[in-house]
């Protein structure tokens, strides 16, 4: 929708992303309601930081009398479809949207849109720095599912720009508007509990495919089966990344000897060396693959590749060192909000593991997580909902036979301490809770910013 005037808004969550398109749009004149779970008293800080956008708030429930006069239906991240109030909505065929969708309607210059079920921030970032480096700061909007929400600075955006978007399955779920460019990197189990099934969560993952046309590009993973399976829901150009060169009539990037390639079917260009990547893990060498098959995809200069790999060294909460404490060095991987990630963390190291796991459980299978705890990890923390979910997983997986020894804490903060006193010179220790922050934290960061606390004042 372009025509807002006179139009009635119903924003489902008072989330970041829900109040950004509000203040947007209450600034071109649509009536604004915010509903929210949280009863008033919850809410006064926040109704106070928003006093002067006109909202009207509806708070302790989301009662049904609000789509008698309701146009559009916007709902935040963690608001499912399945909930009777937006059952009702699409059973009265009100309209869905959210500040994602809002955006890609209004945008005034081309988008690279990426999602995938790992490695969508981490590979945000890199064509962020790659696209900083072709068009400038000034002219390169990086965000989305990341930072601010563009819908904030959308009127600012000018045609000659570029915009770089991490897009969530959450955001896409409403979605029918796609980028220029669109690279889904992996569908692999996460947010089970949002999507109820893993076909619901492939589907919702498919739409940044779905409404581009032959003009656009889709850049898919040729290497994990989530991702290559949606080649046959391409409508443009599709350019494929992976580790092995791309078989006959394909093109994308691959390692060549050491070396980051591009093969465009008929001969192969080296693009840059293995060792310029300054990201740990062999999980990051298939983001930059992807960053890389992007930045081809928008023409952007191969000097400009080069530098924005180089220039990004890591990323707050993604395997991001700490300090060392005890001889041990402490990483902070509060990003990894499911079993997938946390098993690409464990894999980085071959110091002797103390993990920290925990965190709410999004209904994900938990028995390669617990083989790969099995063959790695010395002294095992587990902290919040899903402690005792994951201690079955490992103690089923090992036969009873423990190898280590698992502590269970209640909070973060006390695994923090629990492991200050077990932890011995040459150990990694690593938060990578494999779960959500949603038990204790408002999300991962600040997960990740608490922890990094507690460590630092560990004496």
């Amino acid at each position: 929708m372009k025509d807002w005037a006179g139009k009635h808004l119903v924003i489902v969550g008072a989330a970041r992303q829900g109040l950004a398109l509000a203040k947007y749009l209450s600034s071109k004149g649509v009536k604004i309601t915010v509903t929210d779970q949280k009863d008033n008293e919850k809410m006064q800080e926040l109704i106070q930081e928003y006093q002067d956008e006109n909202l009207n708030w509806v708070l302790g429930g989301h009662p049904l009398e609000l789509l008698d006069t309701a146009d559009i239906l916007s709902l935040s991240g963690g608001i499912p479809l399945t909930i009777p109030f937006v059952h009702e909505a699409l059973k009265r065929q009100i309209q869905l949207t959210n500040d994602s969708q809002v955006f890609m309607d209004t945008v005034a210059c081309p988008v690279i849109g990426i999602t995938g079920s790992a490695g969508k921030t981490t590979t945000t970032m890199l064509v962020g720095k790659i696209a900083q480096d072709a068009y400038g700061t000034d002219h390169t909007w990086v965000g989305g599912n990341i930072g601010n929400p563009l819908i904030a600075v959308v009127d600012q955006i000018r045609s000659e720009d570029i915009v770089v978007v991490e897009l969530s399955s959450f955001q896409l779920d409403q979605m029918t508007t796609a980028p220029q460019i669109a690279c889904v990197l992996n569908v692999t189990p996460n947010h089970l509990d949002r999507h109820g099934t893993m076909e619901e969560y492939a589907r919702a993952k498919a739409r940044i495919l779905k409404y581009q046309n032959s003009a656009d590009t889709a850049v898919l993973n040729r290497e994990e089966p989530g991702s290559w399976n949606l080649r046959n829901q391409v409508q443009g150009q599709l350019i494929s990344f992976g580790l092995e060169k791309p078989e006959s009539g394909e093109i994308g990037t691959y390692l060549n000897d050491e070396m980051i390639a591009y093969w465009d079917g008929k001969s192969s260009k080296k693009l840059f060396s293995r060792n310029e990547i300054q990201l740990m893990g062999e999980h990051n060498l298939m983001n930059v693959l992807a960053a890389s098959a992007i930045a081809v995809a928008a023409n952007f200069p191969q000097s400009s590749i080069i530098t924005g790999i180089k220039e990004l060294t890591g990323v707050d909460h993604r395997l991001e060192l700490i300090r060392t404490y005890k001889g041990a060095d402490w990483y902070n991987d509060s990003i990894a909000t499911a079993p997938e990630r946390s098993i690409a963390a464990i894999k980085t190291f071959q110091a002797p593991l103390v993990l920290l796991a925990g965190g709410r459980d999004k209904d994900l299978p938990w028995s390669e997580f617990a083989r790969q705890v099995l063959k790695r990890v010395r002294y095992l923390v587990l902290f919040g909902e899903a402690a005792e979910l994951i201690e079955k997983s490992i103690l089923k997986e090992s036969g009873d036979k423990l190898p280590f020894q698992i502590k269970k804490c209640a909070s973060l903060n006390e695994a923090v301490l629990q492991t200050a006193e077990i932890v011995q010179e040459g150990d990694v220790v690593l938060l990578s809770p494999g779960g959500t922050s949603f038990d204790e934290f408002v999300d991962f960061a600040e997960r990740g910013d608490r922890f990094r606390t507690w460590v630092q004042e560990l004496n």
